[in-house]
């Protein structure tokens, strides 16, 4: 594709009719997309774990009630058993950090669960286990088939909306009801 605009940064919301059971209703954050392809976690579906969970397999000690309360979201098909973390972009640097915008980063190493652990890990934050993954080309040509609409990130949604009304939440940015698409959009 010549002329891509690439969509970092942006939330890319699962069509009414997109029935792959990994993304049906779903809204994810896409954190990179290049030429070699995407990487987005969703951020609408919970596993039911907490961060409690989580820190007990690691064997990470924590006393905060808040943190240990913390829910853990599936984020993907892909690798599953390894946690991303999106958080604002803060003065500490992390082991294994991507800058996803001025604001934002993922984080995937230790170090930051340990952190939060402790209350000294950034203000906000979003755990999931696994990510959704698209190679060269891919992710485009889904958005062209209407699987998928964009829109820009906004950090409330992520951090203060329930995870229940993310999907028509994102969807409202663009000033639409979700609920009512049922033909195609057009993406021409």
């Amino acid at each position: 594709m010549t002329n891509t605009h690439y969509l970092n940064n942006q939330f890319l919301i699962a069509m009414p009719n997109l029935a792959d059971a990994n993304f049906a209703h779903t809204v994810s954050y896409l954190c990179q997309h290049n030429a070699e392809g995407a990487l987005a976690i969703v951020i609408n579906r919970p596993t039911g774990m907490t961060l409690s969970n989580i820190f007990e397999q690691m064997n990470i000690e924590t006393s905060s009630k808040q943190v240990q309360e913390t829910p853990v979201f599936a984020g993907g098909p892909v690798q599953q058993e390894r946690g991303f973390i999106i958080h604002n972009t803060g003065s500490t640097s992390w082991d294994s950090s991507i800058t996803v915008s001025d604001t934002t980063s993922l984080t995937s190493s230790r170090d930051i669960l340990e952190a939060i652990a402790q209350d000294e890990g950034p203000e906000h934050y979003f755990i999931a286990l696994g990510y959704a993954g698209w190679g060269a080309g891919e992710l485009e040509k889904e958005i062209l088939s209407n699987a998928w609409l964009n829109t820009p990130y906004k950090a409330d949604i992520l951090y203060s909306t329930p995870a229940k009304q993310r999907w028509m939440a994102a969807a409202n940015q663009l000033g639409i009801d979700i609920n009512q698409l049922t033909a195609p959009a057009g993406h021409g």
